[in-house]
């Protein structure tokens, strides 16, 4: 029987935090008009929306009247990506699109609908450390290139793109940038400006705060072709009612993530360090995915040879650790990540590994169990591998 429960997956979602909670609630039962009616409850929420599109604008440094709230990241990234490009296409300046072979699964499937639209889309590769070569994007824009979607940092093996040098590639070319930092909020710096990105997509679910209420930002003078249609609602460019309590919560979780930014990272880089170290120590043939040092501060992507990743996080859920071998909306998919594949890791290597990303509340004795419990069940697992006793056989013939 499992005695404790030890959350490991925190790139999958994190638990809202208690000071979100009560910050939604008044708007469930309270404040519960709609923002678009004229009379007093109405404009409360209406109030409401306003404040939280204010909190948000001081952590992005840009104009509350650029932001968009809509449904989560996923829907955030298909309006930026879809809605700008067809927006371009309409105003006739080109059909191009350049994107990652790392990027969320809502990024590629975006690029991939827009083909049948007649764009083209460019992917860059990445190297061995899991970075895009900003010569590479350089080199992919063509004139009639009119957009590029490079994520801020990956959500399976955390690798921190260098997204203000990408973005001022294109802002040189005329070529809008959009970045997918939906992993990166709390943890890295969201300064807009300071970017050198025209679009930005985020969602709350990351960051301590409700499922289902995203943002995007999107730069004065991007126009954007709408993906909901039904009314007139954040400035005609997503329809539909606004999800008050969500918007709210999104907006206080985003500020407090900031404002605990400094102290989370420090927390985090501490435990991650000696997770990998750990477990590199104990478990041979184990590798990290990614760049060592320009990841995200909570994020452990390894690769156990000679096991199969999903057993060895059946055996750790069992021990009441909660985490993942990727990306929680692959989940189910018996095809090797097309994060780790890009990295050019094998079959074999990338079904096994697995994901172990860390949170706020995470403690160094939470870290220690891990370390405690992981090596022996990658010893079981092995022991009944013929690929692994054939290279035990080998090494001890030499």
């Amino acid at each position: 029987m499992v005695e404790r429960t030890l959350y490991f997956d925190h790139a999958a979602t994190t638990p809202a935090d208690p000071a979100v909670v009560e910050a939604m609630l008044p708007y469930f039962t309270e404040c519960y008009g709609n923002p678009s009616s004229i009379y007093r409850l109405g404009r409360a929420a209406l109030q409401a929306l306003d404040d939280a599109r204010s909190l948000t604008a001081e952590v992005l440094h840009c104009s509350p009247k650029e932001l968009i709230f809509l449904g989560g990241g996923s829907e955030s990234d298909n309006l930026a990506i879809k809605g700008a490009a067809l927006a371009a296409r309409e105003a006739g300046k080109g059909q191009h699109i350049i994107t990652s072979a790392i990027e969320h699964h809502a990024v590629l499937h975006a690029c991939d609908y827009l083909k049948d639209f007649g764009f083209e889309v460019t992917v860059l590769s990445v190297g061995r450390d899991g970075l895009v070569n900003p010569d590479d994007l350089r080199a992919a824009i063509r004139p009639d290139t009119v957009l590029a979607s490079i994520m801020y940092a990956n959500n399976e093996i955390g690798t921190i793109q260098p997204i203000a040098e990408l973005g001022a590639i294109c802002r040189e070319h005329g070529v809008l940038f959009h970045t997918d930092a939906v992993q990166a909020a709390g943890a890295l710096p969201l300064d807009v400006d300071a970017l050198n990105v025209d679009l930005l997509s985020l969602t709350a679910h990351k960051f301590y705060g409700p499922k289902g209420v995203g943002a995007l930002y999107a730069r004065r003078g991007v126009q954007l072709l709408p993906q909901i249609n039904g009314g007139g609602q954040e400035r005609r460019r997503r329809a539909g009612t606004e999800n008050v309590p969500g918007i709210v919560g999104f907006a206080t979780a985003l500020q407090r993530a900031e404002e605990r930014r400094s102290s989370y990272v420090e927390h985090c880089t501490m435990l991650r360090d000696r997770l990998i170290d750990g477990l590199q120590e104990s478990v041979p043939f184990t590798s990290v995915n990614g760049d060592r040092r320009q990841r995200l501060t909570n994020n452990a992507n390894l690769s156990f040879a000679y096991i199969e990743g999903e057993s060895l996080l059946l055996l750790l859920d069992q021990a009441g650790v909660c985490a993942s071998s990727g990306s929680a909306c692959a989940s189910g998919s018996l095809n090797p990540s097309h994060v780790l594949t890009a990295l050019g890791l094998d079959a074999d290597q990338a079904h096994g590994s697995i994901r172990l990303t860390l949170g706020k509340d995470t403690t160094s004795d939470d870290v220690q169990y891990v370390l405690d419990k992981l090596p022996g069940m990658v010893e079981r697992l092995r022991s009944v591998s013929p690929q692994f006793r054939e290279q035990a056989a080998m090494v001890n013939t030499r």
